[in-house]
């Protein structure tokens, strides 16, 4: 499995590269930036990308548009998004086509490396790797706000 990463934190950059080494992946390139990623993709041809969600220069939305244009030109790639925010729009529009092939994963909640690992294997295969916390938020985005049913009693009564 070739594995790409877009950290903007070498000392993260470099010890993921090394985590994934050391579990058998070939880590094609790092790089810190969106723009370094996408201009990287086309030589290397990896099989999933890991990058943060907060990339230079602005570390804004550069790694968001980076993720949603690897989604639509290139569905095989498998694209995991790893962060220290729950970026509820940007969940949704990552899995808005299709959940496969995708992850989100959240920096601080990720306790085990072959975990983290196997994530990465799966998002590559084309699964998915979603952050129970970010399903949780996606869930109550969508909810809708309803201060309690009515009962079948209730609602026969409001009909004239």
């Amino acid at each position: 499995m070739r594995v790409m990463i877009a950290e903007h934190s070498v000392l993260l950059r470099e010890g993921i590269a090394r985590l994934l080494i050391e579990t058998g992946c070939d880590v094609a390139a790092t790089c810190e930036s969106a723009d370094e990623l996408l201009a990287l993709i086309p030589r290397d041809e990896p099989d999933a990308v890991i990058l943060d969600i907060r990339l230079p220069p602005s570390y804004t939305n550069e790694a968001m548009r980076a993720a949603l244009t690897l989604r639509e030109e290139r569905p095989e790639l498998g694209v995991l998004v790893v962060s220290q925010y729950v970026e509820v729009q940007l969940a949704m529009r990552l899995l808005a086509g299709s959940a496969g092939g995708v992850g989100y994963l959240l920096k601080d909640r990720i306790r085990n490396v072959r975990d983290f690992v196997e994530s990465v294997r799966r998002v590559a295969l084309g699964g998915s790797a979603i952050d129970p916390q970010i399903v949780s938020e996606l869930i109550m985005k969508r909810r809708p706000a309803t201060a309690c049913p009515a009962s079948p009693r209730a609602s026969a009564k409001s009909w004239p």
